[in-house]
């Protein structure tokens, strides 16, 4: 610790060892100790009392869009990463799609980056895409460093980035298992979309029945067993189905190589709840009953469900119509994540070291960022959120970092306030004022 430039003491620090009184020494933006908490502060280095607010490890979010370069009116690096450091996240990985160009070759990454570059309040990383006519560029875009393959199974929603029928899938998988890269898809089977009823409106049922849980099963049954004839790496994005619970179960007690991540939105909020016409709650797959939650929640607690992540998929505000056939389907949450799952995990007798397991550690892990993120541990990057996590707020959209206000979460009453986040050891935002950009653009560790 004679080296530390930075201590910060608090009553209550998440360690992986648990949750213990502690002092975390910081030098050079790493974490070089994590000591007890009466131990002496070095001569020259500041120390940072936290009292009895809880220093977590800062979050790590693997399913972003960001939109930008292209639709920036929707999101922007900017805006986006200012959101997620007041929400107590210091590293997002970029979705790439919605973004124009998607992120499907090198020149196209390479234009993200551009753009990001001088833009990122915190840390990002990059998806690549597999589409069914670039197989050839999955392996540049890995040599480049992005951080996996993201593929539809059923239509995306924007025209550049297509879905991949069974053969291209088939193509793809191979071609990343031989990379021992990560492929994570968009689970939903387009032939059971398709057979599902379709009644434009504003009812919200009508909705939910045109996307059955039967299209998420199918699908992900179909990924297992390709996963398995592969030994690939396979990770299913934002499930909301409980149904296929029991088989992600098996499939992982037989070792098939297969990782599952559930949002916010699934956890916390219920079809019950959904208005008619309230398109800020439209996502794909939809938002199910509260039963469906209970056994989503059962199966973060033993562990069928790996991570919590946010899907944060924003638009325009005009975009979101009364219509739930035609609204733009996404979720706003990218702010209030760490919030609203706490809310719902205390209710539910779950303690913060839950939530850091699956938004931290987890998420870290996934991506291969786990030697540098995701614990407060000597080594480990100096990234810290600062929770009080008794104190509650309620949702203003207005008052929200992203660039359209549009969220289902307006008007709850949350609990667990960021009182700072901090960056490599430097405090990027506390108590709503920010720092300029301190962010990296990170590259996959190989």
């Amino acid at each position: 610790m004679s080296d530390a430039e930075l201590v910060l003491r608090s009553t209550r620090v998440i360690t992986p060892e648990g949750t213990r009184a502690a002092s975390v020494a910081v030098a050079d933006g790493t974490i070089t100790a994590v000591l007890p908490y009466d131990a002496p502060v070095p001569e020259g280095a500041r120390l940072e009392d936290l009292g009895d607010h809880v220093l977590l490890p800062g979050l790590v979010d693997t399913h972003v869009h960001v939109n930008d370069p292209g639709r920036t009116e929707w999101e922007g690096f900017w805006t986006a990463t200012r959101a997620a450091a007041a929400g107590g996240i210091t590293t997002l990985v970029d979705m790439p799609l919605n973004s124009l160009p998607p992120t499907t070759t090198v020149a196209h990454l390479r234009t993200k980056r551009r753009v990001a570059a001088g833009k990122a309040h915190i840390d990002v990383g990059f998806w690549g895409g597999a589409l069914p006519d670039n197989v050839k560029d999955l392996r540049p875009l890995h040599e480049a460093g992005v951080f996996g393959f993201k593929a539809f199974l059923s239509p995306s929603g924007v025209d550049e980035f297509p879905h991949l029928d069974r053969d291209p899938l088939a193509r793809s998988m191979a071609e990343i298992a031989a990379l021992d890269g990560l492929l994570i898809v968009h689970a939903e089977d387009p032939h059971l979309l398709a057979s599902a009823p379709q009644q434009p409106g504003p009812r919200y049922a009508d909705f939910l029945a045109s996307r059955p849980r039967d299209a998420e099963d199918t699908a992900i049954a179909q990924l297992i067993r390709e996963a398995k004839a592969l030994h690939a790496r396979v990770h299913i994005l934002h499930l909301s189905s409980s149904d296929a619970l029991p088989m992600i179960a098996e499939a992982k007690a037989e070792g098939v190589r297969i990782t599952v991540e559930t949002c916010p939105h699934y956890l916390t909020l219920t079809a019950e709840e959904v208005p008619d016409g309230a398109s800020e709650f439209k996502c794909c797959p939809p938002i199910r009953e509260s039963a469906n939650q209970d056994l989503l929640w059962q199966a973060l607690a033993d562990g069928t469900i790996d991570c919590v992540v946010t899907d944060h998929s924003p638009s325009t505000a005009d975009l979101k119509t009364d219509d739930f056939a035609t609204a733009w389907g996404g979720i706003s949450g990218l702010q209030l994540s760490l919030a609203a799952v706490w809310t719902q995990a205390r209710e539910r007798g779950h303690g913060l070291e839950d939530v850091v397991r699956w938004m931290s550690a987890r998420t870290s892990e996934l991506v291969g960022l786990d030697t540098r993120k995701g614990a407060i541990a000597a080594g480990r990057d100096a990234d810290f959120a600062v929770l009080a996590p008794d104190e509650t707020f309620t949702v203003d959209p207005a008052a929200l970092q992203h660039r359209n206000h549009v969220t289902a979460y307006s008007g709850k009453t949350l609990y667990g306030v960021v009182k700072s986040t901090w960056l490599r050891g430097q405090r990027i935002v506390a108590d709503g004022e920010f720092t300029e950009p301190k962010g990296r653009l990170l590259t996959r560790q190989s």
